[in-house]
């Protein structure tokens, strides 16, 4: 299943979240584009996240932002080695 625009704002908001404290969390305001507070809202009802509007990842969201931020670093690397 290929990422689709809602998947990829989700991701983005997951890469805004410190994965060194757990007691660092985010805060999207009313002003933020719709997109960005649709997605704030979708990963809280999927239980990522403790707020509507951010808050802290839950232990399940801190899992999803580990792998999202290492795929981002994966993927922004350029490759040293010839497939």
């Amino acid at each position: 299943m290929p990422y689709n625009d809602a998947l990829v704002q989700e991701l983005n908001v997951l890469n805004l979240f410190s994965l060194n404290s757990t007691q660092e969390g985010i805060k999207v305001h009313s002003s933020a584009k719709p997109e960005v507070i649709a997605a704030t809202q979708r990963l809280h009802e999927k239980g990522l996240i403790t707020q509507v509007d951010g808050g802290y990842l839950t232990p399940l969201g801190h899992d999803a932002a580990e792998c999202s931020q290492t795929l981002l670093t994966i993927l922004n690397t350029e490759s040293r080695q010839p497939i």
